[in-house]
């Protein structure tokens, strides 16, 4: 079976035209079909199966050589339909169209023309037999040369004035008269004139004779060669140049490239024109272009032209090409409507459209799209709105730059008519979108959707190289050569190949006009000549590389040249693998014997049986086949037959096989697959084998998934078959393992589908499990260059022997992976770049041995592990400890070093810095130490010039190895500002320096502490501390301790020393203190400096830290009660006024008022809640910010904790309410009154409470009552005054007041002495101060003044509710006391005091004033507390 036709769907080859006839006309449609298997054809009327039993006289179908035809004799209106053809196969199925329009004429009929044929044919009922002789054979002609062909025709009968439909086709398309070509047609023989040969001309010439009883063909190839250049070297000329698309103001043109480039490359082409009707030809283009296509503007519409394309290389130029067709530069819409009605033989079918819509504005264009892109022009094409019925409906074309929204019309003045059109001038390299308006006399309508962002540019890629070139002899001065399709070749015209004699190196074109199949017959070769063959693919962008050369080959006939080979003996096995109505596939086995020689092809016959008794044997096929599989085809439906098979060498055609079975041709209709065939066991061994075969060509209903092996012993009987693998596998080839050794065993394949396991295949000829003596394997092999290679040995091999090396068993015919080489009984695959895709199973099969094979799994850890094998042989390294490094050392300066595993006493190594080599000097000092390993180089420091890579080159020997080191940008920088740094480092520590710069820390104190680390000092070392540029002066020595310098900051105080010297001591941080902070260390070595910046940034973190410091010393937040309400207070070791703190009340900051409050008293921070409710119960917390998390501190108001404070609360309430209103004497009395005999004593007191307390007055603790000697009196509430009117020795005593009222009683005491009587010196008033001494009286004489008066005052209070301090108030309470310690208990107060005459209103008043009592501080409601504390 021809392989280029084995298992492919159907292809129409020509497919049926439509036709247009008159009424009682006969019409014929015909289609060429190819595919393996045979397709089956059917023909249907309107989609219902055509049936001419049914229609006896009016269809006839035919089918011949894979032409198939469907005559409708004497049309009438109902044969009016859509007629399709439907050809299917196992690959497929396809349909072609075509329709068929009859037509009564009512005009009159042009004599020009044919008349109708009216009345019966003259030859109906007759069966005509056609013969073609005397015919042409291959040809070869020149450009501008004439050419005939022709052709004896013989039909018989012979009828007087019969006329066959003589047709003339060239590459299957048909030919008609023209002034380039002429047919003539004499009665017997047909003639086909090329009047002036053009490549255009090259090709397959078909005559085709049709009668009424079917057609003859015959076929012969006509080559067209290049007329003599003008220039030597200049190319050939393009061809086939047409007009692609034209409208009224461009035409774009085509043409194909000359397989002919003189020996140079082709610069590009020119393309002219020429406005028909005249000769002048003007050129369109200023430069070459390359690309195989070019708009032509700038042409009048209307006018008509013709173009013709030359092309250029360095040598000069080409003859033009044959001129295009004549085009005309309008509207395709316009050329449509100018084509105008038809005359009536020609079978034009006009459509008129319905009446046009008038004032409707159309809708949106559809489907729009760029049809083609180029770097000169884009093509976009579209369909018009789908409305019917428009009035004349034209476009408007917009585009915008992509990533724009602006939109610019590009035919801006006249519409166009037609959907398609051509946009030039845009920028190359840019994106565009396109979209289309359409408009009429209703006006413009809505855009349609733009098209997606097209870059200008060309698009079309050159194709890439075909491959594997293989020719095969065929006559004795042609050759068939075939090859492998360019992978992935976009818009393909086809290919050229070119022939060269082995050694000449002088190529020469087979064909000058490209074929586009991918196998050739290049005629003209010389006999007993040996060739190599090369092909090269075509597009518009330009022509491939050549293949690689193929294989040589010698010109000589196919069979026979007097080889003393024996033919091959009959094959056998005939079995069926797929049948329909009228064909039947055949496979067979190879012959045991196959005559030394490989067997070419088979040839197959066939026999019809009837009734048991066989008939005359026939030809299935004339030309042999290849593989061992065919179809024979144009067999009868429900009969029998039997074939039998020949093989063919290059010695001849053996005898052929026994008959097969017989077999009935009907079709098969089963859904499970056909059997698999071509069954073959290799690789035999004691234990295993291998066993390929080929996929069933009979498929079913579904595609084959899937295959199961079954084995049996060959003596066993059919029961004993069993299946080797449980799950089927999708490969066509199979590794049978665990056999038993020297046990003979028989194979069969079954296929399975979705619907089931298909027939069994033939039963495999019996191999005894045996390891023939001799046997080797596959070996892998990795040289000593790293290639790695695949070797098989075989000592059986014979003159003809072959080693076929394959993939996944199938044969390895791409070079491009591998490289097969064999010399003597040795062959070598060799892997040319491996990779993944190159993991497989490989064998090698040797021809003409007794099954001489092996194989080789190549898996991924194999690969890389051969990968590994090959780089370390192809490269062979110094192995490295370290790569290549930088390091500094001591005084900045830089050591690059690195250090190999091992190397030689003979190793070298190359310094070298951005690809200069370096050597030893002042700069660079290099060090090798072959024993370590180590390698050095050392520079004093960097410069700016030393940016760039430094690489250590090492070789030893063979084995080399190097290692890099890019120092460039920031790394660079980085690497010279350490060096330098480091080198200032050095110096620097010569003398004085600080080990540990300047620093800060706060002591668990809150004391700011500043520190630095110094060493290398001496006794004559000076430090100095500065502070913004200041010296600061410490109040003792510098604080020195184990290399540490130390300064507390501190607020400067407000004392000064006699020395006038600023004194520092430790005090509350505060912004005075932010500022630049250095100290200095200098000696007659050097000095050193460190800078601390606590000024901004710095001192904000500098008091983040102290806040930090206070907050972790917070006690936890307390509850206590005050007579005002609840306080919750936390107390700090330390407190600055730069302390932000937040009170929380249930997680939301607290927004103070006059009933809450907070603030700071000391060290102690407080939350008053005056006057508390239930509201006020929840979770409180304080939080201190530290410019980072911060700290809470929090406390449960709630529950027992609420309740017992504020049951506190209204007990100190109550105890307040109850101090403040209880009874007592206000003003003190004096502790002593000594008064002279006769003088009036006055003493008033002030008294308070509430309610007015009662007033009692006692004398040696006996109450005494007022009487005219001893006055009493309680004025106002306020006021009790103690009256004598004249003292007398008998009122000496103590006298005490007793006042009280329902909150509390209070006394107050005082002791009367009375003196000898004196002269009255007048009245004298006693007046006690606010701590209840003595005073005189306003008006009292000075020359009284002088009278001495004593009296010791001793305060005596008795308080019936005591009151308890607040918690803040404790510390002022404890000062208040000691200072009050410091004072005098008694002061005694002596008087001389005149006698007071009787009636005197002189008074002596001792008061006291109550003593003020400091308020509670009223905090504000802020954030920042306020310090209250003073």
């Amino acid at each position: 079976m021809n392989e280029d036709s084995l298992m492919h769907a159907p292809n129409f080859v020509i497919k049926p035209r439509s036709h247009t006839v008159w009424e009682n006309q006969c019409v014929r449609l015909h289609c060429t079909v190819s595919g393996w298997p045979d397709p089956r054809v059917v023909w249907y009327k309107n989609n219902v199966t055509i049936d001419p039993l049914a229609h006896p006289g009016k269809f006839k179908l035919q089918s011949s050589y894979n032409v198939h035809s469907l005559e409708i004799n004497r049309c009438d209106f109902d044969d009016t339909a859509q007629y399709r053809v439907s050809a299917m196969n196992s690959k497929g199925e396809l349909s072609a169209f075509a329709s068929v329009v009859v037509k009564r004429f009512k005009g009159e009929i042009d004599e020009s023309l044919p008349a109708p044929r009216h009345g019966p044919v003259s030859e109906y009922g007759i069966t005509f037999k056609t013969h073609i002789v005397d015919t042409f054979g291959v040809s070869f002609g020149r450009e501008g040369e004439t050419m005939s062909l022709g052709c004896t025709v013989i039909i018989y009968p012979h009828l007087h004035r019969y006329q066959p439909e003589v047709q003339w086709y060239r590459d299957h398309v048909l030919l008609t008269e023209s002034k380039w070509s002429h047919m003539h047609w004499s009665g017997d023989r047909a003639t086909l004139t090329l009047t002036h040969l053009n490549k255009e001309d090259e090709g397959l010439y078909t005559l085709r004779v049709t009668t009424k009883s079917g057609y003859e063909t015959y076929s012969a190839y006509v080559f067209v060669r290049d007329s003599d250049a003008d220039v030597e070297g200049a190319p050939g000329a393009p061809l086939d140049v047409c007009c692609l698309d034209a409208n009224k103001d461009y035409i774009i043109v085509s043409w194909k490239q000359p397989a002919v480039d003189g020996g140079e490359s082709i610069l590009g082409y020119f393309v002219d024109r020429c406005e028909v009707g005249t000769n002048h030809w003007c050129q369109c283009n200023d430069t070459p272009i390359k690309f195989a296509r070019f708009p032509v503007t700038g042409l009048v519409e209307g006018r008509s032209y013709i173009f013709r394309v030359r092309a250029v290389n360095k040598s000069g130029m080409s003859h033009p090409s044959r001129v295009s067709e004549p085009v005309a530069a309008m509207d395709p819409a316009d050329r449509a409507r100018m084509r105008g009605t038809s005359a009536p033989w020609t079978g034009q079918i006009i459509v008129t459209e319905e009446e046009p819509a008038e004032g409707i504005v159309p809708g949106r264009p559809r489907e729009l799209q760029v049809t083609e892109a180029t770097k000169n022009y884009v093509v976009l094409s579209w369909k018009p709105p789908g409305e019917k019925g428009l009035e004349g409906v034209m476009y408007y074309v917009e585009k915008c730059v992509s990533g724009s929204d602006s939109w610019q019309r590009v035919n801006t003045e006249i519409p166009v008519r037609s959907p398609r059109f051509a946009l030039f001038d845009l920028a190359e390299g840019k994106s565009y979108n396109f979209r289309v308006r359409c408009c009429n006399s209703a006006g413009v309508g809505e855009p349609s959707d733009p098209t997606e962002a097209t870059t200008v540019g060309d698009k079309l890629d050159i194709p890439s190289a075909p491959s594997k070139v293989v020719p095969t002899r065929n006559t004795d001065t042609s050759v068939v050569v075939s090859w492998e399709a360019s992978h992935d070749a976009k818009e393909l015209v086809g290919y050229y190949i070119e022939a060269s004699l082995v050694g000449s190196n002088v190529w020469e074109p087979c064909n000058n006009k490209p074929v586009n199949a991918t196998r050739f017959i290049c005629h003209g070769l010389m006999t007993e000549e040996t060739y190599v063959l090369r092909v090269r693919a075509v597009n518009a962008a330009g022509l491939s590389q050549f293949s690689e050369e193929s294989e040589p080959v010698k010109v000589k006939a196919a069979i026979g040249g007097g080889i003393p080979h024996a033919s091959p003996t009959p094959p056998y096995g005939i079995s069926v693998l797929e049948c329909v109505r009228d064909a039947m596939v055949l496979a067979w086995k190879q012959p045991t014997f196959i005559g030394g020689a490989d067997i070419t092809g088979y040839f197959v016959d066939y026999r019809e049986v009837i009734d048991g008794v066989p008939g005359k044997w026939h030809e299935a096929n004339i030309k042999s086949v290849s593989e061992r599989a065919y179809r024979v085809t144009d067999l009868k439906e429900n009969k029998k037959y039997q074939f039998q098979v020949r093989a063919a060498n290059m010695a001849g055609v053996g005898i052929p096989s026994l008959p097969s079975d017989t077999f009935l041709c009907e079709e098969w209709t089963i859904a499970v697959p056909g059997p698999p065939y071509d069954l073959e066991i290799r690789e035999v061994r004691s234990d295993s084998l291998v066993l390929l075969w080929r996929a069933p060509v009979y498929q079913g209903r579904d595609p084959v998934n899937g295959f199961y092996i079954d084995i049996k012993e060959a003596d066993a009987p059919e029961e004993a078959w069993r299946g080797v693998n449980t799950k089927a596998t999708e490969k066509t080839f199979f590794k049978i393992k665990n056999l038993k050794e020297a046990e003979t065993y028989v194979f069969r394949v079954r296929a399975q589908n979705k619907a089931g396991v298909g027939k069994t295949s033939e039963v495999t000829d019996p191999v005894n499990a045996v390891t023939k003596p001799g046997t080797t394997e596959i070996v892998v092999d990795v040289d000593d260059d790293g290639v790695i290679s695949l070797n098989f040995e075989c000592s059986d091999l014979n003159a003809d022997s072959k080693f076929v090396w394959s993939k996944n068993y199938e044969e390895i015919t791409d070079s491009t992976r591998m490289t097969m080489e064999t010399k003597g009984n040795m062959s070598k695959a060799i892997f040319n770049t491996p990779g993944e895709e190159d993991i497989g199973i490989y064998s090698c099969f040797v021809t003409h041995t007794d099954g001489v094979s092996a194989s080789y799994t190549l898996s991924e850890e194999e690969l890389k592990k051969l990968l590994e094998i090959s780089h370390d042989h192809k490269f062979p390294i110094i192995p490295l400890k370290s790569e290549l490094a930088v390091e500094l050392m001591e005084k900045g300066r830089v050591r690059f070093w690195l250090q190999a595993e091992k190397i030689s006493a003979n190793g070298k190594v190359d310094y070298v810095f951005n690809d200069n080599l370096l050597s030893q000097g002042e700069k660079y000092k290099m060090h090798f130490d072959k024993d370590t390993g180590v390698i050095e180089m050392i520079m004093e420091c960097l410069n700016p010039e030393d940016e760039g890579t430094f690489t250590f080159q090492l070789q030893d020997g063979k084995a080399k190895n190097q290692s890099s080191l890019v120092l460039i940008g920031d790394v660079f920088k980085q690497l010279q500002k350490e060096s330098e740094f480091q080198r200032k480092e050095w110096f620097r520590k010569q003398g004085p320096h600080f080990i540990e710069y300047l620093s800060y820390e706060v002591t668990p104190e809150c004391c700011v502490v500043l520190k630095c680390k110094v060493g290398n000092m001496k006794k004559e070392t000076v430090a100095l501390w500065y502070k913004d540029g200041r010296e600061l002066k410490a109040d003792e020595h510098l604080s020195f301790a184990e290399g540490v310098l130390t300064l507390e900051i501190a607020q400067r105080g407000s004392t000064a020393d006699t020395d006038d010297d600023q004194v520092w001591r430790a005090a509350k941080i505060s912004k005075k203190d932010a500022g630049i902070y250095e100290v200095v260390l200098k000696d007659d070595r050097g000095k050193d400096t460190s800078t601390l910046n606590l000024t901004d940034q710095g001192f904000k973190d500098l008091m983040n830290l102290v806040f930090s410091v206070i907050a972790n010393s917070s006690t936890p937040l307390k509850i206590t009660s005050t007579d005002e309400g609840i306080r919750l207070y936390t107390f700090v070791n330390y407190y600055n006024d730069l302390l932000q703190v937040t009170w929380h009340y249930k997680d939301s900051a607290i927004a103070f008022s006059d009933r809450v409050k907070s603030g700071v008293v000391g060290e102690q921070l407080w939350l008053q809640i005056t006057e508390p409710t239930e509201k006020d119960m929840g979770k409180y917390a304080i939080e201190f910010h530290d410019g980072k998390d911060g700290l809470k501190r929090t406390v449960d108001l709630s529950g027992k904790a609420f309740d017992d404070a504020f049951a506190e609360f209204q007990r100190l309430k109550a105890a307040a309410i109850a101090e403040r209103n209880r009874a007592r004497v206000a003003g003190g009395l004096p502790d002593v009154v000594t008064i002279q005999e006769g003088k009036a004593l006055n003493l008033t007191c002030n008294i308070s409470g509430d309610p007015v307390p009662e007033v009692t007055w006692l004398k040696n603790d006996r109450e005494i009552t007022s009487d005219e000697h001893i006055i009493l009196k309680f004025e106002s509430g306020k006021f009790a005054s103690f009256t004598i009117t004249a003292v007398n020795t008998s009122d000496s005593g103590k006298y005490s007041i007793l006042v009280k009222n329902k909150y509390g009683t209070e006394s107050g005491d005082f002791t009367l002495e009375i003196t000898e009587g004196t002269p009255d010196l007048g009245v004298t008033s006693y007046w006690t101060d606010a701590d209840g001494n003595v005073v005189f009286g306003p008006n009292t004489p000075k020359e009284k003044m002088k009278s001495s008066i004593t009296g010791t005052k001793t305060k005596k209070r008795k308080e019936s509710v005591t009151k308890t301090p607040p918690a803040e108030k404790m510390e002022d309470n404890k000062e208040s006391k000691n200072k009050e310690s410091g004072k005098k208990k008694e002061e005694k107060i002596t008087a001389a005091v005149s006698v007071q005459p009787k009636g005197s209103d002189s008074e002596q008043k001792v008061a006291e004033q109550p003593a003020g009592t400091a308020k509670d501080p009223e905090p504000a409601a802020e954030t920042q507390p306020e310090n209250t504390k003073k």
